[in-house]
């Protein structure tokens, strides 16, 4: 279970390809090593209303939460953190180099006592890297 949920402002879709953010920021789950593809999951959803900073109109956000079941070392979850964060810096360097745009990421472990699942998506993708 590593699940990405993005939110991000409603200007941001002018400003950034937000499609080809999320498969950058696929490819770098991936590549940290420590995510099981079948677990991964990226999920982007536009805030229709959001006040930014000093509420300008052309302020933008995008804040990243990155769910993940327990197990993994903090050096682990941070090395990976790192990796997702530059991808995001990457894809969205445009608006990045403006005054007038927010990036976050933060991860959570979720407590493996409180956290139901059933996908079968594992079961088919088992063995698969």
């Amino acid at each position: 279970m590593p699940h990405l949920a993005i939110e991000y402002s409603a200007g941001l879709t002018a400003r950034a390809d937000m499609k080809s953010t999320c498969e950058a920021l696929y490819d770098a789950m991936l590549r940290a090593g420590i995510f099981p593809k079948a677990g991964i999951r990226i999920r982007a959803y536009q805030a229709d209303v959001a006040i930014v900073g000093d509420a300008l109109p052309q302020n933008d956000f995008m804040a990243m939460t990155l769910s993940v079941g327990a197990g993994r070392s903090t050096e682990d979850l941070r090395a990976a953190g790192d990796l997702i964060f530059a991808a995001a810096q990457d894809a969205l360097s445009g608006p990045l180099a403006t005054t007038h745009f927010a990036l976050s990421l933060e991860i959570r472990v979720i407590n493996p006592d409180l956290s139901w699942k059933d996908t079968p998506i594992h079961t088919r993708l088992s063995g698969q890297t």
